[in-house]
């Protein structure tokens, strides 16, 4: 035998640890109930095979509850309010006063629905990481005659958050309202990189709109500005149904 172990050391060695490996195998899956209690299932079930089964430690679960959406709320920029005059016509109409007009009376009209709103000065402090659904700056363009083309309105929305469906929205629901053309290559760098795009908190959407020009559609932007009105508030609902 000792001669028999001696000539064939390598046999005997592999036979250790693969016996080893099994042995350590089996430790690791084998379930937690005892070797009778196993057979006694293999047998009551009339198989030939049981199933490894590796017992895994109970761990508590945590319940993730869906974030529920954030309050509504717009913020309606008065264009140079609390800060300067903005274009001003040869009678002395200004900017700021077309603008202020416009701002409050979309204000009302989204508070008596329901909305919470309200009016924010061209630099209101408020602005700093401000948090909205949406934020529209309202300005009008030159009281001063360029051509018979100077005519119509203009948006930009913000470049820091994806602000399209404001956009258009309120694109659509303006031109439908005031008849007025859009003048899109008419967009000034300013507009594009517009102060408050800067300042408010990220995923807020906004834009800039320039309403109207002061000088061939005066008309509309102070004797008829029930039409803007109506063009903002139909544009910020489209945006607000939306969500």
């Amino acid at each position: 035998m000792w001669r028999w172990l001696v000539n064939n050391v390598s046999l005997v060695l592999f036979l250790m640890i693969a016996a080893a490996g099994m042995l350590l195998v089996h430790g690791y899956f084998a379930p937690e109930s005892s070797p009778m209690e196993a057979l006694a299932a293999v047998e009551g079930g009339h198989s030939l095979a049981a199933p490894i089964v590796k017992v895994v430690p109970a761990r508590p679960v945590s319940q993730r509850v869906a974030q529920s959406p954030r309050p509504t709320k717009v913020g309606i920029i008065s264009g140079h309010m609390g800060f300067d005059s903005g274009a001003v016509c040869d009678d002395g109409l200004t900017e700021a006063e077309v603008n202020r007009n416009i701002a409050e009376r979309v204000v009302a009209r989204l508070q008596a629905a329901g909305v919470r709103a309200e009016l924010l000065a061209e630099f209101d402090p408020r602005l700093t990481n401000y948090s909205a659904t949406a934020l529209i700056s309202i300005h009008a363009d030159s009281c001063t005659y360029i051509n018979d083309l100077a005519t119509g309105f203009k948006i930009s929305g913000s470049p820091f958050t994806d602000s399209s469906a404001l956009s258009i929205c309120v694109e659509q629901a303006y031109r439908e309202a005031t008849n007025l053309p859009y003048h899109p290559n008419s967009i000034t760098p300013d507009m594009k990189d517009y102060h408050a795009f800067r300042r408010i908190a990220p995923g807020t959407q906004a834009l800039i709109i320039e309403v109207g020009f002061m000088y061939l559609d005066r008309e509309l932007l102070t004797r008829q500005a029930q039409l803007p009105v109506e063009g903002l508030v139909n544009g910020i609902f489209c945006v607000l149904e939306g969500n």
